[in-house]
Order: structure tokens, then C-alpha cells, then sequence
């Protein structure tokens, strides 16, 4: 056990020193080191660069992020892709760069692939399929798919994972949870993007995606939502053939939804595939609040008999039903052009923080919608551009330094998409007319007995608990505050930056202080010919005044590095 650690206490020290160069390849050697990861710099780049990185010419600053992640291999291409979904975190400029990092890596050796599926299927390859094709058909930075049929005829997909990729991703994520919290600790402004949430949710995003049969799981759960649906097809799990590394599923011939030409010679109406599509995905969102969360065109095919295949169910988004309701007021208050319930329903989202001023959040956020939304309402439903609506509603977000839940941003992305592929299909695709009957739905089903009853009951539940509860805590507080045993908790944001700051200048000062004294007490010896000398300098003297004299260059390096001369 002992040495596996200090096996992965290696790797994760190499793959720092990998990740480190890299950033300091593409011109972001300050920040490496502000958070104090200059130990990882080789020496002969410290000696070099003295401390001193000068700003690369060239491409911008997100367009370097983006090459950086690019070459740090498939954990960081899946951070840029999540991180590019959260422009309300990192800004748009930055999201639009890292939208354009694909997940497109040259395959693996088939007969890896084939150990692995032995391996976890616990059966040699000629008990599982009666063909394998060598060549996969497609190949990402996690798995990849190859073209294969089992022994009972069945045409079908293997995905198989690639051979250590959890222990590559699990090394970069435990590294990003390093660099997060030294940005929490030594970059305080970088709190604002909250780069330890951003990491904790990559993690649980991508080991969901690494799990195959989670996968299995959605891909079923969308099969039973759909089984009564005559226009979309869900391919068929085969179950006994699926692990935590291998997905064996029904193999789905068909056109990409997005290659209009080949679909137009086929026979199909665009118009009526955009219609289904898009039918299709206001279901799962406003009425299943299971939806498919990576609709790109290479992940809906249209089949010969006309039906929508949706494949890859490794990212999914959910919609509670306090969402689903809050979206639904949403869209009545769109209509009713009643700006003061749109912000209500943006707080209600709980994306407004805390130490906001409502009234004045109100006033403004409310005049800034105004002057949105009001020239829209004289456009017919096929003149407004809905992407262009969702994308300044995502920027009046981030002007005001609004939180949005990430579920809703995954909704917006989705929607985003499709609204991109309708217009592909149907240049005249009314997107908003195709929401409404769905909206109309929901509406409809929030002023419904039942659920009227299900509100009523949880409110005078809440009240029972109250009722309660309540005299059993002032009881509690009673008897503290008669023992005196009341405590407040009291934290000054600022306090802990400003005590660091004043330790640094304090301990700088007394670096200092001991330097002078020691270069002092080498004259002196020296002055005094203390101890043995040579040439007339007392060794003594000499060597005090070298020690001090590489004190002192350590302390001038320190501070200029640390950018505050």
C-alpha cells in the first residue's frame, strides 16, 4: 500500500510539473506564481525568468486558456466544455473560446479494446459477438465506439472506455482541487468564479459520464418515457453486456438531423422534423424534467421510417417541480409583459445573493428587462430570434452578478441547440410557438385541483411544524440565555487577507532586521580579526557576510516576484 502511494504521490508530482509548463508555455507564469506553485518551476526557468514573467504577444488571453487546455489532454477538454456553459462564472469571451475545444482524440489499439470487454464481461470475445469490427466508428478523450454483432444476430454499438482513463482523471482532479484551493486562499478575487465548486461540480459530472452504467440507467429511464411516443426511438440497453467500462446498445442506422441535403434527397420534411425535434425536448424538459443535456446533430438521427434517435445519454439535466413551475410563470409573465413577475421569479430561483439590495436590485433589474424585452413585442413570433433572447437574458444575468443554477443552464444550452438545428430544417421554425401548447400545459396544471390540494397540505404542514417547533426553540434559547451560554459568531471579510498581508510585511521586516545584524557582526569580526583569517579577512567575518549575502538576494527575489516591489 506504501509504495502504491508513493506511486501516485509520483504521478500526481509529474502530471503538476506537465500541467505547470504548460501553463507557463502559453504566458500565464504569474498566476503559477501567485498561488505560490513556483517550487514546481524548473530551476533553470526561476534563473531565467527571475521572477519576472513578461506577457506573451500574440493570441488573446482566452484563446491561450484554450490552447493550454487543449494540449493538457481529455480532463481539461472536459472542464473547457463544461466551464464553456457557465458563462455566467467566467464571461462570455472566455465561454465563446472554450466552446470551440472538440472532444476529438485518435483512437486506441482495438485489441485494448478487447481485453477490456473480456475483461469486464468476464467472457472470452467469440462468447459475446459473432463480429467485431476493428475499426471504431468513433473515438472521444473517454471512450470509444465500435461497430459490432452478437451471437443471437442483434446489430449493435460497444463502447469501451480507454485503458486508464479514471486514474488519469482522478490524478487531474485531485491536482484542480489543489490549484482551486490555493486560489481560494492566495487569489481572493477568484472567489467570485468559486473555482472549488467549479471543480467539485467537473468531478461529479465527468466520473456520472465515466460511468457507463449510470448511462445504462438514463438511457432506459428515457426508453419508458418514451415507449408510447411514435416519432423518437431510444436504442435498446442490453444489460447483461454493460459495466462500469463497457456499453453494449442497439446500433442505430440513420442521417444526422443537422445534413439537411442528404435528409431533403432522402424524402424528409424539414419543417416537420424541426417540429418533432423540438416536440420531443419540451416533453422531457416541462413535462418529464428528464432531459438530454448534449443534443448536438452527431447525437440525433433521423431513421429511414422518419423517427428521431437519440443516442449518448452520458450527460442528463433534470427540472424539479418548483423549476418547471417557476418557468411557467415565466413565460405568462413574458406575455402579460408584467416585468415585476420577472423579477420575482428571478428571485424566487434563489440566484440573487444575499447581500444584494432588493429594492435597488428591482429597480434596476427591472428597467434593464424593460428595455429588452419591449421592442420584441412588436415582432411577429418568426421575427424574434430565440437564441439571441436567451443569450441577453444570460448577459443581463452576469451584468448584474446573478448565480444561475446550473440545471438552467443546461436547459438553456439545450434549447440553444435545438433552436439552431429547427432553423437548419426550417428557416421560418417558430421556436416560441412550439413551446407554447407545453407551456399552456403547465399553466394549466398549476391552477388544478390537485395540485391547488398538494400546495394547500404542504402549507399547513409547514405551519404544523412551526406550530411545534417553534415554542420547543425559544424554550432552548431561554435556557442558554439564562446560563449565559449564548454565543455570536462574528467574521469580517476582509480580515483574514488583511492579517496574511500584515504577517508577510512583519516577517519580511524581521528577515531583514536579522541580514543587517548579521552583516554588522561580520565587520565586527572582521574588524577585530576574530578566529582564524586568511589574507587578513577574518573567516568568521566571511562567512557571515556570504549567509547574509544570499539571505538578502532570497529576500530581494521573494518580493520581486511577489509583485509588490
Amino acid at each position: 500500500m506504501n509504495i502504491l502511494r508513493l506511486t501516485r504521490t509520483y504521478k500526481s508530482a509529474r502530471r503538476l510539473q506537465q500541467i505547470i509548463n504548460v501553463f507557463l508555455k502559453y504566458g500565464f507564469g504569474k498566476l503559477v506564481d501567485q498561488i505560490h506553485l513556483g517550487r514546481f518551476i524548473p530551476f533553470k526557468k526561476r534563473v531565467k525568468s527571475f521572477g519576472i514573467w513578461p506577457d506573451v504577444k500574440g493570441p488573446s488571453v482566452p484563446e491561450r486558456l484554450r490552447m493550454a487546455f487543449a494540449e493538457l489532454g481529455p480532463s481539461f477538454i472536459k472542464l473547457a466544455q463544461l466551464l464553456s456553459s457557465r458563462p455566467d462564472l467566467i464571461t462570455v469571451q472566455y465561454a465563446d473560446e472554450l466552446k470551440k475545444l472538440q472532444d476529438e482524440v485518435p483512437p486506441f489499439p482495438a485489441e485494448d479494446a478487447r481485453l477490456i470487454i473480456e475483461e469486464e464481461i468476464m467472457l472470452p470475445m467469440d462468447r459475446i459477438f459473432s463480429y467485431f469490427d476493428e475499426k471504431p466508428i468513433a473515438a472521444a478523450s473517454i471512450a470509444q465506439v465500435h461497430r459490432a454483432t452478437l451471437l443471437d444476430g442483434s446489430e449493435v454499438v460497444a463502447k469501451v472506455q480507454r485503458p486508464d482513463i479514471r486514474e488519469q482523471i482522478e490524478t487531474d482532479i485531485n491536482i484542480l482541487s489543489y490549484i482551486a484551493r490555493l486560489l481560494n486562499k492566495y487569489l481572493p478575487e477568484s472567489r467570485f468564479f468559486n473555482p472549488v465548486g467549479i471543480v467539485e461540480e467537473f468531478s461529479r459530472t465527468i466520473r456520472k459520464e465515466m460511468d457507463f452504467e449510470e448511462e445504462a440507467r438514463n438511457c432506459s429511464k428515457f426508453k419508458r418515457n418514451f415507449e408510447n411516443n411514435q416519432d423518437v426511438y431510444i436504442p435498446k440497453i442490453y444489460a447483461k453486456f454493460v459495466t462500469g467500462k463497457v456499453l453494449v446498445m442497439e446500433r442505430i442506422d440513420g442521417i444526422r438531423i443537422d445534413s439537411v441535403e442528404a435528409l431533403t434527397a432522402a424524402g424528409f420534411d424539414g419543417k416537420e422534423l424541426a417540429k418533432t425535434g423540438v416536440n420531443a425536448f419540451f416533453k422531457q424538459i416541462l413535462e418529464d424534467g428528464f432531459f438530454h443535456a448534449d443534443p448536438h446533430p452527431g447525437n440525433l438521427l433521423i431513421m429511414p421510417n422518419g423517427m428521431i434517435a437519440f443516442l449518448d445519454f452520458g450527460i442528463i439535466g433534470r427540472v424539479s417541480e418548483e423549476l418547471k413551475e417557476i418557468m411557467a410563470n415565466t413565460f405568462l409573465a413574458l406575455i402579460q409583459r408584467d416585468f415585476d413577475r420577472l423579477v420575482d421569479q428571478y428571485i424566487e430561483l434563489g440566484i440573487v445573493p444575499e447581500h444584494i439590495d432588493l429594492h435597488a436590485f428591482r429597480r434596476d433589474f427591472k428597467a434593464d428587462l424593460a428595455d429588452f424585452l419591449e421592442p420584441l413585442y412588436g415582432l411577429t413570433l418568426q421575427e424574434i430570434n430565440f437564441a439571441y433572447y436567451l443569450d441577453a437574458i444570460t448577459h443581463l444575468a452576469i451584468r448584474h452578478n446573478l448565480k444561475i443554477p446550473s440545471d438552467l443552464l443546461l436547459v438553456n444550452k439545450a434549447i440553444l441547440i435545438l433552436e439552431n438545428i429547427g432553423r437548419q430544417l426550417d428557416p421560418n421554425f417558430d421556436f416560441i410557438s412550439a413551446a407554447e401548447p407545453y407551456a399552456s400545459k403547465l399553466i394549466k396544471s398549476r391552477i388544478s385541483p390537485s395540485r391547488l390540494y398538494e400546495k394547500a397540505k404542504n402549507n399547513i404542514m409547514e405551519i404544523s411544524d412551526f406550530t411545534f417547533l417553534f415554542p420547543r426553540q425559544v424554550k432552548q434559547l431561554m435556557k442558554k440565555a439564562l446560563k449565559d451560554d449564548i454565543h455570536v459568531k462574528m467574521y469580517h471579510t476582509n480580515l483574514p487577507e488583511f492579517i496574511k498581508d500584515m504577517d508577510k510585511a512583519s516577517n519580511r521586516i524581521a528577515f531583514a532586521l536579522i541580514v543587517s545584524s548579521i552583516i554588522i557582526s561580520s565587520a565586527i569580526m572582521h574588524a577585530t580579526g576574530a578566529g582564524p583569517t586568511v589574507l587578513g579577512f577574518s573567516l568568521l567575518g566571511l562567512s557571515a557576510f556570504l549567509f547574509a549575502f544570499l539571505l538578502g538576494i532570497w529576500l530581494i527575489i521573494s518580493i520581486i516576484r511577489s509583485g509588490r516591489l
